[in-house]
């Protein structure tokens, strides 16, 4: 098993896209065989008239819904995006898993990355998503239902790494390699590498500062695309257009990064060798 965690997003949409494998749809229907796992407290959490298959909408609202219950709450370094995403990819070997191993492999490694605590009422909401072959994807609200912020563990990969190995020997899977390959020296920093590293860090599309204006900026014109009155199509429209042009402007200082990173200093050329005069006599 290989895992990625990626960076935390402030909806789930998406993540939720990229596990589909396709946008989501108020349309579709996501059944037990797509989200083949989720939070134990679901079923106390849904009326018993709901329907029992959810739209990938739905189920991106539901996961969404601690962020607009608990607007104030946030992580211990005042972040709100809230939405984790563990992505887990089997070796291309391995055979068809069913139902009920996606089911379980999900509910052990949500219980490695601290997501979900047996006993617990007050956890957090997540889904775990078998859509695509070989592949699973677990989407939760680290804002639990009390309103607290779930804090993970510090060594949540190697967490991650046990349980799978334990669940490739329990499923007779194929062992992810742990073969590590050498490493070229890292090479002297020069003052242009760090301009390059900093424009860079700028314009970083998963944890750069930029970026998580553009979500924001994304995240408030869709929630007000979805509020009545008669300005929301403009204004929603406005604050998309200011995301594209931030969008632009990372995408400029992505390319000024790359061209100073190839920039070599210009060394100056060695001087001529001085050359002995002979005195002769006349």
């Amino acid at each position: 098993m290989i895992f990625q965690v990626h960076e935390r997003t402030h909806t789930p949409h998406d993540p939720l896209t990229a596990a589909l494998g396709r946008p989501i749809s108020p349309d579709d229907g996501l059944t037990e065989h797509t989200v083949v796992a989720c939070w134990p407290g679901l079923d106390s959490y849904t009326l018993d008239d709901e329907q029992a298959t959810w739209t990938s909408a739905q189920w991106a609202q539901h996961l969404e819904d601690p962020l607009l219950e608990h607007p104030f709450a946030a992580s211990p370094n005042d972040d709100r995006r809230a939405i984790l995403h563990l992505e887990i990819r089997l070796h291309r070997d391995d055979r068809v898993l069913t139902g009920p191993q996606w089911a379980e492999t999900a509910h052990r490694l949500a219980r490695a990355a601290g997501i979900e605590i047996p006993g617990d009422e007050h956890g957090c909401q997540w889904i775990a998503v078998q859509a695509q072959p070989g592949r699973l994807d677990l989407i939760a609200n680290l804002i639990r239902l009390d309103g607290t912020w779930n804090t993970q563990p510090a060594n949540v990969l190697q967490r991650l790494s046990v349980e799978g190995r334990r669940i490739e020997g329990d499923l007779r899977l194929t062992p992810a390699p742990t073969a590590t390959q050498p490493q070229a020296p890292a090479p002297v920093p020069t003052a242009t590498g760090h301009l390059a590293s900093v424009l860079s860090q700028l314009a970083d599309e998963h944890a750069g500062p930029l970026a998580t204006v553009r979500s924001l900026i994304e995240h408030t014109a869709h929630r007000i695309a979805r509020q009545p009155g008669a300005t929301r199509p403009d204004t929603a429209h406005r604050l998309e257009l200011i995301a594209r042009r931030l969008h632009a402007i990372q995408q400029d200082l992505d390319t000024t990064a790359a061209h100073l990173s190839v920039v070599r200093p210009s060394v100056a050329p060695a001087p001529p060798a001085v050359r002995s005069a002979t005195h002769r006599s006349p």
